[in-house]
């Protein structure tokens, strides 16, 4: 039966939990990727953060910048001149956020001799599209690998 340290991937991108959401934002789409583990600084897994944890950040700057601009101004409409200031601000804000802010902390994991099904079932069950490879079974271990839904889909073939 094929298990997870047949399948996984093992060139991981990973993340520290200290680091601009904007540097990881420039990483996802520099290395065409929509998550990554996240490490502390002992690198040990602590979190996941994925596209979709960047897209919420992103929405909720937004939106409190445009609150402000409507406190400040009395409106939250942009003319062509204040548009290049708002996305200057608006990155300036979101590289003040950091990774920590925005991760998910529930590590979903399976250890490198999980089956195939047992991986499908974990990812259907939490919605999830990746789950990290750590060798032991406590959610504790270093992390060896990962697995997304495409690896699986890839079997199919």
């Amino acid at each position: 039966m094929t298990r997870a340290e047949d399948i996984m991937r093992t060139d991981v991108i990973t993340v520290y939990d200290d680091e601009p959401l904007l540097k990881v934002h420039r990483l996802f789409v520099e290395e065409d990727i929509s998550g990554a583990p996240v490490l502390d600084e002992d690198d040990e897994v602590v979190g996941v953060i994925s596209s979709r944890d960047l897209l919420r950040v992103m929405s909720q700057e937004h939106d409190a910048q445009q609150e402000d601009r409507h406190y400040y101004t009395g409106s939250a409409s942009l003319d062509d001149r204040e548009w290049l200031t708002d996305i200057e601000e608006f990155e300036d804000r979101l590289a003040k956020r950091t990774v920590s802010e925005a991760m998910t902390t529930e590590v979903i994991s399976v250890a490198p001799d999980a089956t195939v099904p047992e991986i499908a079932k974990l990812l259907l069950g939490h919605r999830i599209h990746r789950v990290l490879v750590l060798d032991s079974e406590d959610d504790e271990g270093p992390l060896v690998g990962l697995i997304s839904v495409f690896d699986l889909v890839t079997l199919l073939r």
